[in-house]
This record gives C-alpha cells, structure tokens and sequence, in this order.
C-alpha cells in the first residue's frame, strides 16, 4: 500500500476531500520524522512505538576481498508494533 492508497482509503471512509486527507496525512509524517530527528520516541496507543537505536561500531568484512572495514557507531530508527496490533495480524491467519 503506497501513501495515495492510504489516503484514498482515508477518503473512502471519511467522504473528506482528497486534498485535506492528504494534507493530514503529510503532516502526521512530517511530525513523526521531526520527533524522531530530534531523539524523541513516539507511542501511538493500539499501533505502536517508534524509537531511535544507537548501533555501537563494530569491525565488518568486505565480502570480496575479506578486509576488515570499521562500521562507526550510528542511530537508526525502529518501529515496534504493539500487542494489540500484532494479535490483530496473527488472527488473520
């Protein structure tokens, strides 16, 4: 499902016009990006939280040649889905 399908949907049930929904839909993006830029998590009660990571740095291997390549340390962004939503995906089954 792409950004436009979850705003057609969105229009589907709200009868909204396409432009506000998308609007909405941009700026909720928009705000959990700039939360999580600026290191801070976000819970959305019955979905989910998302966090920041730090990877600590580690020694990789070039698979080619098998030198040892220096990974620096970094943050990267997770998403941990909630109980409720994860019962909701297994039911589907």
């Amino acid at each position: 499902m792409t950004k436009a399908d979850l705003v057609e949907k969105i229009v589907e049930k709200t009868g909204l016009t396409r432009t506000d929904v998308a609007v909405v839909v941009d700026n909720f993006l928009e705000a959990v990006k700039n939360a999580m830029k600026e290191g801070h998590n976000l819970e959305i009660r019955g979905f989910g939280t998302f966090k920041i990571k730090s990877r600590k740095a580690r020694k990789a291997r070039n698979p080619r040649t098998g030198e040892e390549v220096p990974v620096p340390d970094r943050k990267v962004p997770v998403f941990k889905p909630s109980n409720e939503f994860k019962e909701l995906i297994i039911q589907q089954k």
